[in-house]
């Protein structure tokens, strides 16, 4: 039988440093990231579950009714941290496979998906990242850092969700907490693969980042005959 899988969405967050409200609600091209984020999931994954802060589980549950074609969605009350939140995802299905994808980041690509997926189910974890193109030097005293050994870490990540649920629940126990769910996991000395990332696959974070995907998406639907 195949295993299944599942896409967790942490939207839990208010984006205080985009100023707009809760960010997973912010609108995008006319549809708000959260719905950008499901709609790039749900044909790659066998449901998709949705974590938003618990007085906007009505909101959510009508903005994605119908998002995801015939893949199901639900939605459930997200914690206090990212951290809190992931693991009440992973709590929420029986999936084997769990793909974390941030819904602040829009434009997955189908492709990804399928890397993310696959690297999972033979690694046991993975996690998308670019290499770092930008000049780096320290803020102390402006010396160079050396990029070519460096990361930058986007998402999904995926994960046997076994894995995962012991991931957090170490760091539950231990007091720990990480910047990403492959932190986690390698905290148990467990290995994360490398999958490729895209430029495109950026974080909307500021005002800045929410203009360059406006643009973006602009030019998405002129190459779709919708512009």
């Amino acid at each position: 039988m195949a295993e299944r899988v599942a896409a967790l969405v942490p939207a839990a967050g208010q984006g205080t440093r985009l100023g707009l409200g809760p960010k997973a609600f912010v609108p995008l091209a006319g549809r708000p990231l959260l719905v950008w984020a499901v709609r790039a999931l749900a044909p790659w994954v066998d449901e998709v579950v949705v974590a938003v802060p618990e007085a906007a589980l009505g909101e959510a549950a009508a903005l994605l009714a119908g998002a995801a074609g015939t893949t199901p969605v639900r939605c459930v009350a997200g914690g206090a941290t990212r951290q809190e939140t992931v693991e009440r995802l992973a709590l929420a299905t029986e999936a084997e496979i769990v793909l974390v994808h941030d819904a602040a980041r829009p434009f997955l690509d189908a492709a990804i998906v399928r890397a993310a997926t696959a690297a999972a189910r033979k690694h046991g974890a993975c996690s998308v990242a670019v290499a770092v193109t930008d000049t780096l030097v320290r803020a102390s005293d402006g010396g160079a850092v050396d990029r070519s050994a460096l990361l930058a870490v986007q998402t999904p990540q995926g994960f046997r969700r076994e894995l995962l649920l012991r991931a957090h629940a170490h760091a539950r126990a231990a007091g720990t907490s990480a910047t990403d769910d492959a932190g986690l996991v390698r905290a148990l000395g467990a290995e994360v693969a490398w999958v490729p990332g895209s430029a495109q696959l950026f974080k909307v974070t500021g005002p800045d980042d929410l203009a360059l995907a406006e643009a973006w998406a602009g030019t998405l639907a002129a190459a779709d005959g919708r512009g």
